[in-house]
């Protein structure tokens, strides 16, 4: 049986995980009611828990910045690519 993972939006799993950080409802009534396995809504809690001290340490702000660093080098890399793609293709009469 090959089935495709089912994929979930970030706002989902915030909107879930915060009902479960409440504790209003167990993990299984969760479950239930969103039709996600307990273990996940675990696991998302576990993430959210973990990460909670970067939001406030600036570190998330901080790994953003160096992630748009990273793909601005990409994308300049990738037009040099194109270029000298372009260059060779004409050098050598394609």
């Amino acid at each position: 049986m090959t089935g495709k993972r089912k994929r979930y939006s970030a706002d989902f799993k915030a909107k879930v995980t915060l009902e479960a950080l409440k504790g209003e409802l167990t993990l299984s009534q969760l479950a239930t009611k969103h039709g996600v396995h307990q273990t996940m809504i675990a696991a998302w809690r576990k993430q959210a828990v973990e990460g909670l001290s970067g939001v406030f340490s600036g570190k998330v702000e901080a790994t953003e910045s160096v992630r748009e660093g990273e793909i601005d080098k990409l994308h300049a890399k990738i037009g040099q690519l194109v270029v000298e793609r372009d260059f060779l293709a004409k050098a050598f009469g394609r």
